[in-house]
């Protein structure tokens, strides 16, 4: 008789086998790992511009004077203050520059216009001495530039220079009185109508004398000293045109 010896095993044959459900459970399982968190953009506060302030045309006139100076329109004194002589010499700058003509103050469109400019613009008319009784402003144009702008006084009411086109048939230097009225003395005259006894463009005894306003009795009252550098420049036959309504 044989024995058969069972070996030694601390595992029941049913254990010893593993079964598909213990197989699976044996394999490792991943873990999905967390979303990192995004962190959320700074909004900043939106900040509106300011407004940029719009100046008073006061605010320019000093610079404006100091320009329209630079420029050859004659202003008075430059002290930022529109008189009477500073309204000429904008009413002057905006008929050469083709604006409408207006003896008002200044305006924020003058201001900007004067202080871009950089020179006077050549004049749109033939040589000749032109002037603007809306403005009481002459120009002597020589060639094809404004030799001069200056300050004159028409004639007043009742005395007023009339419109027209002449050409200067008589120069008088120096000083002479007039024929019409006592104690009024005419400087380098320059006769440019033949009215009787004459019109003329004329310095005076004083500039004071010429007025920023029609003052005279029908000649044309120049400043001194540019009516005599006017007189010494003109010729005979020189055009002289009168034109305008103050």
């Amino acid at each position: 008789m044989s024995f058969v010896l069972a070996g030694c095993s601390d595992v029941a044959a049913s254990e010893s086998t593993p079964s598909p459900t213990q197989a699976s459970s044996s394999t490792p399982t991943s873990s999905t790992p967390s979303a990192t968190p995004t962190a959320k953009p700074t909004v900043k506060p939106t900040v509106k511009p300011k407004p940029k302030v719009k100046q008073k045309p006061e605010y320019y006139a000093l610079r404006v004077e100091r320009q329209l100076d630079k420029l050859g329109y004659p202003v008075g004194d430059v002290d930022g203050d529109i008189t009477a002589r500073a309204k000429q010499a904008l009413c002057a700058w905006r008929e050469t520059h083709g604006l409408p003509v207006t003896r008002k103050g200044l305006n924020l469109n003058d201001a900007y216009s004067v202080l871009n400019a950089t020179s006077r613009p050549a004049p749109t008319r033939s040589p000749g001495i032109y002037v603007n009784k809306t403005c009481q402003i002459l120009y002597q144009i020589v060639g094809k530039t404004y030799k001069r702008i200056v300050w004159i006084s028409t004639g007043g009411p009742g005395y007023e220079t009339p419109n027209r086109t002449g050409a200067v048939w008589r120069k008088w230097a120096g000083a002479h009185e007039s024929s019409l009225y006592d104690d009024a003395y005419m400087y380098d005259s320059l006769y440019f109508l033949k009215d009787r006894p004459g019109i003329a463009l004329h310095g005076s005894r004083v500039n004071s004398l010429v007025k920023p306003y029609p003052d005279s009795h029908r000649c044309v009252r120049v400043v001194r000293p540019e009516i005599h550098h006017i007189f010494t420049e003109t010729p005979l036959g020189t055009k002289v045109q009168i034109y305008g309504e103050y």
